[in-house]
């Protein structure tokens, strides 16, 4: 899913190309990925983009009338910008934005149909939409503290639960738990001062610094290739590959759909975590810590 970095640079391009630039029409190429009936979708044909603006992990298109387009990725949803004569065709194509120098696709890859656009009509109504999450790259320690430690949960669940904190997925909370040396089932409310600033630190500077670098890559295109699993990832998506501070093998927690990745010597003394799948299966044979694998 893409994640604050990836949706800042999209708002970055999105910017550059249709900002003060004419809706022609919005096409809804599957009808499932239209998530809302009011207002009607002619309502914003013909209108002008005065801006753009990051809701969480969603993208919002602020059209004049005080009207919004919100259009939340999920897991395999991407835009796409194409020229006029190079169209997106076939099942990818969900939703189309059509510019006089181009047009803005919304694709999803899969079987699944997760991604969705909602049509809004005033800042009242968007603002029903914030999950409410404190953004982790304006706010100062204090809220950042206050906020972590204001329910009992594990640091993974904390960080990536959108009414904790905003922009934050399965990604890059396994990096910001790797640079902060802390267990990703470590519970907030046990975390001493030292290890809060470490937090905060690691958060503020990894999704600043992948921003960056994501920016750079991109240059004055558009984003083509939005991945969770990212060349330069300390452990996110590196499972068995080595840590790059200690070399010891990157271990995974599997549940669900998800993983969580970590290094057991640099974030948890060396335990290894236990798997629910895995460790029940293998029960006495579930090595317990990093020595018995390496």
């Amino acid at each position: 899913m893409p994640e604050l970095p990836d949706v800042v640079v999209y708002l970055e391009r999105l910017t550059a190309r249709i900002v003060g630039h004419e809706l022609l029409r919005l096409s809804i190429l599957n009808p499932f990925v239209l998530r809302s009936v009011s207002p009607p979708i002619s309502d914003v044909h013909g209108r002008r983009v005065i801006g753009v603006r990051r809701i969480g992990k969603r993208i919002v298109i602020a059209l004049d009338g005080d009207l919004f387009i919100v259009i939340h990725l999920m897991i395999a949803g991407r835009l796409r910008w194409r020229a006029p004569d190079k169209p997106i065709r076939g099942k990818l194509a969900q939703a189309a934005f059509e510019f006089a120098d181009g047009t803005l696709y919304l694709t999803e890859a899969g079987s699944k149909r997760r991604a969705s656009i909602h049509l809004v009509s005033g800042e009242s109504a968007l603002a029903e939409i914030d999950r409410g999450g404190l953004e982790p790259l304006t706010a100062d320690l204090d809220a950042f503290s206050a906020r972590l430690v204001s329910e009992s949960h594990t640091l993974k669940r904390a960080l990536t639960d959108p009414r904790m904190f905003s922009g934050i997925g399965n990604s890059y909370s396994d990096e910001i738990l790797h640079r902060a040396r802390l267990s990703p089932l470590t519970l907030t409310r046990r975390l001493v001062p030292e290890e809060i600033q470490r937090l905060y630190d690691a958060t503020r500077e990894t999704l600043t610094e992948w921003t960056q670098r994501l920016r750079d890559d991109v240059g004055e295109g558009f984003p083509e290739k939005v991945t969770a699993f990212r060349e330069g990832m300390a452990v996110h998506g590196r499972y068995r590959q080595p840590c790059p501070v200690c070399g010891s093998p990157v271990q995974r927690i599997v549940y669900a759909e998800n993983e969580t990745n970590y290094c057991a010597r640099c974030q948890t003394g060396g335990k290894l975590l236990a798997d629910r799948a895995l460790s029940r299966l293998l029960r006495e044979d579930w090595p317990r810590s990093i020595d018995e694998v390496e």
